[in-house]
């Protein structure tokens, strides 16, 4: 009996000692953050969020997908920004910029956005 709860306090101890080096729920220095920033036509931003909502729920389905956040500027109704977070750049910039759903919105919002987003993609440098 002793030597079974020896033998369950080492390995508790090794599972405890895993977890606090490895903490499951860390962000993964892979994953980039993208900003993107998109400038609505006047008076042509409810469009522009409605056509972005339709496309995110599309965009949820793709592999390496971590989340998006949709921005409105509170001075500037017609400024949108989204927030995304990816787990893979090399996903992102190939196969995710050429989804079929990504290119429908692309060809759409020629009606209520004033030109194409500005975009940048941000790299994890330290993780706290």
């Amino acid at each position: 009996m002793k030597t079974s709860i020896k033998i369950f306090a080492g390995m508790l101890m090794c599972i405890l000692a895993f977890v606090a080096r490895h903490p499951p729920f860390a962000p993964d220095d892979k994953e980039i953050a993208v900003i993107v920033q998109y400038k609505a036509q006047p008076s042509r931003e409810h469009e522009a969020i409605l056509a972005l909502t339709d496309l995110i729920q599309e965009v949820r389905k793709e592999p390496y997908f971590v989340k998006i956040k949709l921005h409105v500027d509170p001075k500037d109704k017609t400024n949108i920004m989204l927030y995304e977070v990816w787990r893979d750049e090399a996903y992102y910039n190939t196969k995710h910029m050429n989804t079929a759903h990504l290119q429908r919105f692309i060809e759409s919002s020629r009606a209520f956005l004033t030109g194409p987003p500005e975009i940048t993609i941000w790299k994890v440098d330290k993780v706290f």
